[in-house]
C-alpha cells in the first residue's frame, strides 16, 4: 500500500498509529460494559466491529480520512477484547491455574501473528494486498456468525417464543443499562490511583507495549530494508518471533503455576516472569543496534529470542490484575491498557519520523525500546504486588 499510494514513512507510521487511537479509547469502555453485560457478549461485538472494519479498508485506501476511521474502527473492536477475556478468567479460573488460562487465551495472539504472516505473503503475490483484508474480514465474521449458532443452537423459535424472548432481553436490556449507571459510580476509582502497585502495572503496560507494537508495526521494513530481505524472506522472518513465543509462553505458564502450587509468593512469580519478559529483549536489542559485524540472520535469531522470551509478560503482568481483584480485574486492565495503547499511537508515529530524520533503526526502534525495558523493570520491581486488594472497603 506505501508503494502504491506514494507514502513515506511518516505517513506508514500515522496509518500504521490511527489503529490505536481505537484501542486506547476502547479500553474502559470495554472493561466496564465486561464487568456488567460479560466478557462473552462484549467479545462478540468486538469481532463484529473490527472484522466489518477491515473488510471496508480496500474500498476506503485511496481515500485517507476514510482509511484512518476505518483503522479506529479495528482499533475500538480489537480493545475491548482484553478486558472481556480478563473478565472471564477473573471469574472462573482458580489462581494456580491462571498463568496457564491467561497464556492459552492470550497465547492466541501469536498464533494469530503467525497465520497473518504466513497468509498474507501469497495473498498479496497472487491476488493483491486488497485481498488480505477481504478475507481476513470476512473470517472473522464467520467466527461471530459460528459463536452465535453455538449459542443459540438448533432451536427453531415460532412466533410466540419470539415474542417472549424478545420481552426479556427488552426487560434484561433495561436492567442492565441500570447496573452499568450505578456501576460506573460505584467503581473505586480513587482507591485505584492511590494504590502504588496499580501504578506500577501502569507504567510496565506502558513499557512493554513500547517495545512490542513498535517491534509489531516497523520490524518487516527492518528485516526488508536494513537486512535486504524481500517480501517472501521478510515475513518468514517476521513469524520467528510469534512462533517462538507460543513455545515459550507455555513454557513461562507452566513454570509460574508450578511455582506458586509448591508456596513461592505470587508478587514474587510476578516479579520473576516480568523481569525476564523486559530485560530478555533490551539485552537483545542493545546487541541488535551495535556495530558488531554480525551477519543478517544471526540479528534475525538474537531479535528472535529476545521477543519470545518476552512472553514471560502473560505470567507476570497480564496475571496480576485477576491477583489483585477478581472483581475488577477487566476494568484494572483497562485502566492499564488504556496507557499501555498510548506507544501504539505515539511511538509507531514517532518511530516513522525518527527514521525519516535519522535514517537510524538503532535511534529510531531500538534506543526508545530499551530505555522503557529497563526503566520498566526497575519500577517493577519495586513497587509490584499480587497482594489481593479490597479497592471498595479503600474507597
Amino acid at each position: 500500500m506505501s508503494h502504491q499510494f506514494g507514502w513515506n514513512s511518516s505517513t506508514a507510521g500515522l496509518v500504521q498509529s490511527s489503529f490505536f487511537w481505537g484501542y486506547a479509547l476502547s479500553q474502559l469502555p470495554g472493561g466496564w460494559l465486561a464487568k456488567i453485560f460479560g466478557g462473552g457478549a462484549v467479545l462478540e461485538v468486538g469481532v463484529l466491529i473490527w472484522s466489518v472494519a477491515t473488510a471496508l479498508v480496500p474500498f476506503l485506501a485511496g481515500y485517507m480520512p476514510g482509511l484512518l476511521l476505518s483503522r479506529v474502527l479495528v482499533g475500538i473492536g480489537e480493545g475491548v477484547s482484553p478486558s472481556a477475556a480478563t473478565d472471564l478468567i477473573a471469574r472462573s479460573i482458580p489462581l494456580e491455574e491462571r498463568s496457564r488460562a491467561v497464556a492459552l487465551v492470550f497465547g492466541g495472539l501469536s498464533v494469530g501473528s503467525v497465520m497473518g504472516l504466513l497468509l498474507a505473503p501469497p495473498l498479496i503475490q497472487n491476488l493483491g494486498w486488497e485481498s488480505v483484508f477481504y478475507i481476513f474480514g470476512l473470517l472473522g465474521i464467520a467466527w461471530f456468525l459460528g459463536f452465535q449458532v453455538l449459542e443459540g443452537g438448533e432451536t427453531q423459535l415460532n412466533a410466540e417464543s419470539l415474542s417472549s424472548a424478545q420481552d426479556i432481553m427488552t426487560q434484561s436490556w433495561k436492567t442492565s443499562l441500570r447496573e452499568l449507571n450505578g456501576s460506573l459510580k460505584d467503581v473505586p476509582w480513587k482507591a485505584f490511583f492511590q494504590n502504588r502497585a496499580v501504578w506500577a502495572m501502569i507504567y510496565a503496560h506502558f513499557c512493554g507495549s513500547w517495545g512490542h507494537y513498535n517491534c509489531l508495526s516497523w520490524l518487516p521494513t527492518f528485516f526488508s530494508e536494513e537486512l535486504n530481505l524481500n517480501l517472501t524472506e521478510a515475513a518468514w522472518v517476521s513469524i520467528l518471533p510469534p512462533l517462538a513465543s507460543i513455545f515459550v509462553t507455555s513454557l513461562a505458564a507452566q513454570l509460574a503455576d508450578n511455582l506458586i502450587s509448591r508456596g513461592v509468593e505470587t508478587t514474587v512469580v510476578r516479579k520473576i516472569c516480568q523481569s525476564i519478559a523486559f530485560l530478555s529483549p533490551a539485552i537483545c536489542m542493545t546487541l541488535s543496534s551495535l556495530d558488531l559485524g554480525l551477519p543478517p540472520w544471526e540479528i534475525v535469531g538474537i531479535l528472535t529470542s529476545g521477543l519470545a522470551l518476552s512472553s514471560f509478560a502473560l505470567s507476570g503482568l497480564y496475571c496480576t490484575h485477576q491477583d489483585m481483584s477478581p472483581e475488577y480485574a477487566s476494568i484494572l486492565l483497562g485502566i492499564t491498557n488504556t496507557v499501555g495503547a498510548i506507544p501504539g499511537i505515539v511511538g509507531v508515529a514517532l518511530t516513522g519520523y525518527l527514521l525519516d530524520s535519522t535514517h537510524s533503526w538503532s535511534i529510531s526502534l531500538f534506543a526508545p525500546s530499551i530505555f522503557f525495558y529497563v526503566t520498566g523493570t526497575i519500577i517493577w520491581l519495586a513497587f509490584a504486588s499480587s497482594k489481593p486488594q479490597s479497592f471498595s472497603e479503600q474507597n
